[in-house]
């Protein structure tokens, strides 16, 4: 029998609490409880008031970028098409639902055969957006539709934030390497998927070794400056790393006085040292004495990496020193000061009845205080002009005008419950490159501004 209050039963608890003394892991077998409680109850309304099968499309797309910047980076896109296939409800998930009393017996029964069979439209993943954009369209029954919100939104608004920053450090660090290293900064799991991001927005390599176990990015790391302090001088920390890891590695210069050890450094791992790393100070004058230095010591090759809490206005103002690559943690995964990008996922069309094939109808939320939306389900284009920079986003419903075909954003990712849109994730950073090259020159600068496309609606 339940307890009082709706509480999981007391051999319940005692299970749980067992696990986590034996250290056997709490795994979340599913996407499904990824949700809020509200998507599970107007599931049951729904199906109560007998609406539940109409046919619907939601959309997701924002009002507005973040304060200054130009342009939004769709990312998460195949996060969200892995979610939607694992979104199932076993029973361990309806047990708990079933003792909590979120929803109905009914209800329950539902859930247990839940698949998404309909349909996804979206912008590629590494596609830039803008304010109306339709990012991405999830059609099928209300039913089915309703309960991926806030397991997409939870998806795009942090990976596209982090894409965001990423692809900002990326233009400002002009064609220089770039390593994500936040994995300290943020949840272990949304490190992952910031990496993963980040990769998509222009970073080379990270320093999340899940992340590159599951993604297949590049992994680097070396050593902190633990490491130094653990031997009794810094040549005995330098020549046990290098006999460990080769002359080519990268040496961290800035645990006690840098000029001494760039010398030490060199003397130890010779001219062929791969590079060092300064992590602290005035990263513009340091980098230029450590160069010298470098130079004159005959280290000409040896690299300078520079870290400590960068982004993209330090990375930009450090653009006329001689650095070879940026190491960015904390404002990188956390979207550099916009850890989201507040999109929504809107019913925008639904069907009168949920007779097979009946027509959808726009639906548009009317109320004051900047939060309407425009109904109907859209359609996206992005036309160029004749040296292959964009004009304009062009947003409408119904026929798509023939001379706007050939410049269509949205793609397939899901047919009838089947994902068809699943891509190598270097494809999705060779898109975002390609479309933020597409971009008027003004959306590169740092410097406040406005969406560098209007988006016209018609």
């Amino acid at each position: 029998m339940d307890s009082p209050g709706g509480q999981p039963p007391h051999d319940s608890r005692q299970e749980h609490a067992r696990r986590l003394e034996t250290g056997l892991p709490v795994e979340v077998p599913s996407t499904a409880l990824f949700t809020d409680q509200y998507e599970l109850t107007m599931l049951q309304a729904a199906l109560r008031a007998g609406t539940a099968e109409r046919r619907s499309a939601f959309e997701v797309f924002t009002r507005r970028l973040p304060e200054g910047r130009r342009y939004g980076v769709v990312a998460g896109t195949g996060r969200v098409l892995d979610a939607v296939e694992n979104f199932r409800f076993d029973g361990q998930l309806l047990d708990f639902l079933r003792e909590t009393r979120v929803v109905d017996e009914p209800t329950l029964e539902r859930l247990a055969d839940y698949r998404f069979g309909g349909d996804i439209l979206g912008y590629p993943e590494g596609e830039v957006y803008f304010p109306g954009s339709p990012i991405l369209r999830v059609e099928g029954t209300f039913a089915e539709c309703v309960l991926l919100e806030t397991v997409i939104l939870s998806i795009l608004n942090h990976d596209s934030a982090v894409a965001a920053a990423a692809s900002r450090m990326a233009v400002a660090a002009a064609d220089r390497p770039l390593i994500e290293m936040g994995a300290r900064r943020t949840h272990e799991l949304g490190a992952v998927a910031a990496a993963r991001a980040a990769y998509v927005g222009g970073f080379d390599t990270t320093s999340d070794l899940a992340a590159g176990f599951r993604y297949r990015i590049p992994t680097v790391g070396t050593s902190a400056h633990a490491f130094t302090l653990l031997h009794d001088t810094e040549r005995d920390a330098f020549t046990a790393q290098v006999d460990s890891l080769g002359s080519g590695t990268t040496l961290l210069v800035d645990t006690y006085d840098v000029a001494e050890a760039v010398r030490t450094a060199v003397e130890v791992a010779g001219p062929e040292l791969g590079a060092v790393r300064i992590d602290s100070g005035d990263l513009l004058l340091v980098a230029h004495r450590v160069r010298q230095q470098l130079d004159e010591l005959g280290a000409d090759r040896t690299r300078i990496v520079v870290t400590s809490d960068l982004d993209e206005y330090a990375i930009a103002s450090l653009a006329a020193a001689p650095v070879d690559a940026y190491g960015v943690g904390t404002q990188l995964v956390t979207g550099s000061g916009h850890p989201t990008c507040s999109m929504v996922y809107k019913l925008v069309a639904r069907a009168d009845s949920d007779t097979p094939g009946a027509p959808l109808r726009p639906v548009a939320k009317r109320s004051t205080g900047g939060k309407t939306s425009i109904g109907g389900a859209k359609w996206a284009a992005r036309p160029v002009d004749a040296d292959g920079v964009a004009t304009a986003e062009i947003v409408g419903t119904g026929e798509v005008p023939p001379e706007l075909a050939e410049h269509l954003l949205q793609v397939k990712l899901v047919d009838r419950g089947t994902v068809v849109g699943r891509e190598p994730l270097d494809a999705a950073r060779d898109r975002h490159r390609a479309a933020r090259a597409r971009l008027p020159m003004s959306a590169t600068q740092l410097s406040r501004g406005e969406a560098v496309l209007p988006v016209e609606h018609v």
